[in-house]
């Protein structure tokens, strides 16, 4: 056969082929039974034993007894008495590929507030997931960083070549709102101090005053977008607040004059301990790791404070979900709880919370008739045993399974 032949053949057959490749390949939220399941909803601070729950159409349809009969149609999975409680949130996530979206599932997260990305590709996986072509994570885009050295990130839209000098002043901050936005865009993310994980800044010095941040928050507020601030230092924490922001990441070095005033409005913290933490491992530079040692013991005293004070706390892991680093939200939790939480309490930032602070909490963050099939099962009760969140025996994500790794018995034994 001649080459001109063989190639007609082999594009013919290609084209033949990909809508079943695709098809095959594409996630599809199926209609379950999932019986025998021990159950913590997300919001009582209990367990339901031996539960019936049917997801169906990408929602959980019906909670019942284990008596209820179950109707046809259904896949009946047996979660052999095993914990489903609700999907994770990380609210503060650097997500910008289909693996690190991956490995955020298997963690047991299914919905993720993107905290910049270097190109919208936050906006790209959202659309994935709400397609249905990716099981998830569910993304709130937060585009591209307005900070006032874009640096490489100009790259990412051709309008960004104006802004290549800095963005400082009223038009140029109000330019870059307006294109995050008009590339679709959820949230604003933008700054009030310097970075933590850099030896050569102090994450204490503030960057944009308040009167800049405000100008951020209004042009957001036109388009009805909230702002979310990267702040270690109390003095551009406290600018982001009074100018307005939801919620203020990191808040290392907060005072409890700010976290009163936190309360007070309703603004949300990020504490992102996690990744404060890993300032302290060996691999990061010494001057981090100097920095880590007093940096990281103050933030935990800033939970402390910011829990007591009644300030509303959400989980975020600030993490690229890479193969390198154990920076996950049930880490986050476990922390949540040896600093002084309940485990209902920690469990709770982490779910329904994180879903009131993404404003989801009418459709998402607790296993409820109605809600988004959204659910994690794991291998013990972890009102009790918080540890629970590091062993994610199942993950389903708008209806869809993404992570099945049960039974571990073998049932359909042949002689």
């Amino acid at each position: 056969m001649k080459p001109t032949v063989l190639k007609f053949v082999g594009v013919f057959l290609l084209l033949c082929l990909t809508p079943n490749l695709l098809q095959a390949s594409s996630p599809r939220a199926g209609s379950y039974a999932l019986i025998n399941a021990n159950l913590f909803d997300g919001v009582t601070n209990k367990i339901s034993h031996d539960v019936v729950v049917l997801v169906k159409d990408g929602l959980i349809e019906l909670i019942a007894d284990s008596y209820v009969s179950l109707p046809l149609g259904y896949e009946v999975i047996d979660l052999e008495g095993n914990y489903l409680m609700p999907g994770l949130y990380d609210v503060h996530t650097h997500i910008s590929t289909l693996d690190q979206a991956k490995r955020a599932l298997d963690s047991g997260v299914t919905t993720v507030r993107s905290a910049s990305v270097p190109a919208f590709q936050d906006v790209a996986l959202r659309e994935l997931a709400q397609s249905g072509k990716i099981a998830g994570p569910d993304m709130v885009a937060a585009g591209i960083y307005v900070t006032p050295n874009l640096g490489e990130t100009v790259l990412a839209d051709p309008r960004l070549a104006d802004l290549i000098g800095g963005v400082n002043s009223d038009e140029e901050l109000r330019k870059l709102v307006d294109i995050n936005v008009d590339r679709g865009v959820d949230v604003i993310k933008t700054r009030g101090t310097e970075r933590a994980g850099l030896p050569d800044t102090d994450p204490r010095q503030q960057v944009y005053s308040q009167r800049q941040l405000r100008v951020i928050v209004d042009q957001a507020a036109r388009h009805n977008k909230s702002v979310m601030v990267h702040a270690h230092g109390d003095e551009g924490a406290r600018a982001a607040l009074l100018a307005g922001a939801r919620s203020i990441e990191h808040g290392s070095y907060l005072s409890l004059e700010t976290l009163k005033e936190m309360a007070k409005r309703g603004t949300w913290l990020v504490p992102t301990y996690v990744t404060m933490d890993e300032m302290n491992e060996q691999e990061y530079d010494h001057v981090l790791r100097l920095r880590g040692k007093y940096m990281v013991p103050r933030l935990e005293k800033v939970i402390q404070m910011a829990h007591a004070q009644g300030v509303k706390i959400a989980t975020g892991a600030d993490s690229y979900y890479d193969n390198l680093t154990v920076n996950r939200i049930s880490v986050e939790v476990e922390q949540f709880v040896r600093l002084g939480l309940s485990n209902f309490e920690a469990l709770q930032t982490a779910t329904v919370n994180s879903a009131e602070q993404l404003e989801l909490d009418k459709i998402t963050g607790r296993i409820a008739v109605g809600y988004q099939a959204d659910m994690i099962l794991v291998p013990a009760n972890p009102l009790q045993h918080i540890e629970a969140l590091q062993d994610v025996l199942m993950v389903i994500s708008n209806g869809i399974i993404s992570l099945k790794r049960i039974p571990f018995g073998v049932h359909n034994d042949r002689k």
